[in-house]
């Protein structure tokens, strides 16, 4: 049976891992994505909301990505968020549809997006050793007010170890997936 601190821990690591991953997502390989664009905030009904909130983004090839705004009145508003949030991709309108075409990423773009994801890929290290760090007082804790033997808190010791490595070897591995597709032409 594993214990409730270690079940816990796992969820707290597993959310870090996923921001980490999501925050990968964001990097531009030269392929088009929707999460690229996704969290631009666009100015819609008086309000500012994410741009994947009032619009289908979509990627008909690799190398465009195109909005489609639920309401055709906004699509000036999308254009201009767009140009606002300076991607380095110009958008650009065809109808009721924002196109944006991405160009070819030089080598130092690509150097460039390289050493963002091992910045991020440390901050997931970091949050990561942070959860073990906690996780491992608490434990040390409960040990000091007798609710676990010597032995058991030793046990979840390791096992928090084991647990914390897992995680950072995932987060590592994912970083040699993006920087081979970032340096890939």
């Amino acid at each position: 049976m594993t214990h409730p601190i270690l079940t816990d821990m796992q969820g707290q690591m597993k959310k870090a891992l996923d921001h980490t991953l999501h925050e990968f997502g964001t990097i531009r390989t030269g392929k088009a994505s929707p999460s690229m664009v996704e969290g631009v905030m666009v100015e819609a009904y008086g309000t500012t909301m994410r741009l994947k909130d009032c619009a289908a983004i979509t990627t008909p090839d690799p190398r465009l990505i195109q909005i489609t705004p639920w309401d055709k009145s906004i699509i000036h508003n999308v254009e201009k968020a767009l140009q606002t949030a300076n991607l380095g991709i110009n958008p650009l309108l065809d109808g009721g549809v924002v196109r944006m075409p991405l160009p070819e990423l030089s080598r130092e773009r690509r150097q460039e997006f390289v050493k963002v994801a091992h910045r991020l890929a440390e901050e997931g290290h970091v949050s990561i050793r942070n959860i073990r760090h906690a996780v491992m007082d608490a434990t040390k804790k409960q040990q000091k007010e007798g609710k676990l033997s010597e032995d058991d808190a030793r046990r979840i010791e390791k096992e928090i170890q084991l647990i914390t490595d897992r995680f950072i070897k995932d987060i590592d591995a994912h970083l040699a997936a993006k920087e081979k597709e970032l340096t890939t032409v």
